[in-house]
């Protein structure tokens, strides 16, 4: 997989390339206008893209979460899990505390979303999912070239990951606990860690620790 560079693959402040979320952040700017409101970018590791051996996909930003702070998983349920998790692996250091000027860093480690921008109901469409992925999240990806294993969480984020690479969804189907290999990278997959599924047991915090205890082997070895 050839790099490209960092710029070729954040999205603009104001694309509009997905009018109806376009007009959603265009709506919270009104109504919230200290918040970040504009698509995430990815959360890099120290040391930048050459750094990044596991990419972790999520699904979007959280409206009070990452539309809000400016940084995946940051201000909501989902960043405590996953952050916490991160750092019992080694992949992240200092302190979560739920804001983008905590001293929270990651290792060897990338977080970005499958789409880019808040979404109503936390549901993005198809077009929107596609849109992003051609744009700006296959793109991202290539940027990595050191990376070796992606983690998904949630079926979109999967799906999303596994067409980004070339591959058939109907040929890597989701399974959380699951390692595929797609495009010579190992792809683990989880439920989402966000606060509904852990709520109603879909997913344990020992489910998630399971899939990280299975990452850190993998890149270890």
């Amino acid at each position: 997989m050839s790099t490209v560079p960092a710029q070729a693959t954040e999205p603009p402040r104001d694309c509009a390339l997905c009018p109806r979320l376009h007009q959603f952040i265009a709506d919270w700017r009104v109504k919230e206008p200290e918040w970040h409101n504009a698509p995430v970018p990815a959360f890099l590791p120290k040391g930048g893209d050459d750094n990044v051996s596991l990419l972790i996909v999520g699904l979007a930003p959280g409206l009070r979460g990452a539309n809000k702070s400016g940084r995946p998983f940051t201000g909501d349920y989902a960043g405590d899990l996953l952050y916490s998790t991160l750092k019992r692996f080694g992949f992240a250091e200092g302190e979560y505390e739920a804001r983008p000027d905590d001293s929270l860093t990651l290792i060897d480690a990338a977080i970005v979303n499958a789409v880019r921008c808040v979404p109503p109901e936390n549901k993005p469409v198809g077009s929107e999912i596609n849109t992003c992925r051609e744009h700006f999240f296959a793109p991202t990806m290539k940027r990595f070239k050191n990376m070796k294993a992606i983690l998904t969480l949630g079926v979109i984020a999967h799906q999303s990951t596994v067409r980004a690479l070339g591959g058939r969804v109907a040929a890597h189907k989701f399974a959380h606990g699951a390692r595929q290999e797609v495009a010579g990278f190992s792809i683990f997959s989880s439920y989402h860690c966000s606060r509904y599924n852990t709520n109603t047991g879909r997913l344990t915090e020992d489910m998630f620790v399971s899939v990280f205890r299975d990452i850190r082997e993998f890149l270890d070895n």
